[in-house]
This record gives structure tokens, sequence and C-alpha cells, in this order.
């Protein structure tokens, strides 16, 4: 490909030879596309590049001086092409990189009070008898109801449900002593 012809060659009657371009200058759109990202766009990036530079090139046909040399038409375009795609890729990848930082942060923030409020409740369970603990147990991890955990541990269900309270509340203390609020 000559790089130095000028755009008169490839009009005929006002009509530019498209195809003949595309031909010819496919591949200097597509170096000049992996020169300015250094290989950091995929191949469908630099397709659709390629296929919008001559789109764009076709378009403004009328705008087009003759005595110009295409290839300066075709590189500006084809920069200005590049610039927007990466421009584009890169606010994408920004912006969900800070989505991604931001939950991620959430996350181990929330992580983080679990482990302390759980140990919290550990705390103030090995201080309680042993029934005690296990109606608590019985009900918060093995979702049990209040008429199984009686007929389970063979006593009336108004003694669970008072040990129950009774729990409730010291955890609820203790939770707020630590910072923390208790829904229980």
């Amino acid at each position: 490909m000559e790089q130095k012809v000028e755009i008169k060659k490839y009009m005929n009657n006002g009509i530019l030879n498209l195809e003949k371009i595309v031909d010819e200058y496919s591949g200097y759109v597509y170096k000049i596309a992996q020169n300015m990202t250094n290989g950091n766009l995929c191949l469908e990036d630099i397709e659709e590049i390629i296929s919008d530079t001559f789109f764009i090139l076709w378009k403004n046909t009328n705008k087009l001086d003759e005595q110009k040399l295409l290839s300066s038409y075709i590189a500006g375009i084809t920069k200005n092409l590049v610039r927007e795609k990466t421009r584009i890729i890169n606010i994408n990848y920004d912006i969900s990189d800070y989505e991604n930082s931001i939950e991620d942060l959430k996350s181990v923030d929330m992580l983080c009070e679990e482990r302390e409020r759980k140990d919290i409740i550990k705390k103030s369970l090995k201080k309680m008898k042993e029934e005690d603990i296990e109606i608590f147990n019985l009900y918060y991890y093995s979702s049990m109801k209040i008429k199984e955990i009686a007929r389970v541990l063979n006593i009336p269900e108004f003694k669970v449900k008072s040990r129950l309270h009774r729990v409730r509340k010291k955890i609820k203390k203790e939770l707020e002593k630590g910072g923390y609020s208790y829904d229980g």
C-alpha cells in the first residue's frame, strides 16, 4: 500500500471506491490501533474501530479534499476512534473497580461486626446455666418452636419462655456494652 496516495485516486464521478480503500488500508488502520494501545484492545474492539473508520470516511465523502493524502484522513479518524474506545473502556473499568471495592469493604465491615457480635454472644452464653444455653441454641440455631423445646427438654412451655426471655435480656445487655443492638 502506498501511503502517499491522494484521495482523487479513489474517486470516480464523486463516488468513493470504498471497497478498494478497505482492501488497501485495513492493515494500516489495524496497525495504528495496535500501536496506540500497545496491544491492549481485544480483536473485536479493533475490528469495530476498523469498520467505523471506513464508515466515517464514506459518510464524509463530500467533505474530503481530493488533493489531500488519504492516509492522513484515515489515520486521523482511526486515532480519534481509538482514543474514544480506550476512554470508554477506562471509564467502565474504573467505575466497576470502584463499585467492587466498595462492596468488598462493606462485606469486610459487615463480617467483622458479625464476628464481634457472635463473640459477645458466645461469651455471655458461657456465663449462663447449661439449660439456658440449650434453650437458646435450640430456639436460635435449631429453629425450634417453644412447644418443641418444651417437649424435647420435658419442661413446661412457660419455663422455656421465661428462660429464653432472661437469656435475651442478658445477651442484649452484653451487646449494648459492646456497642451493638440486639433485635432478638
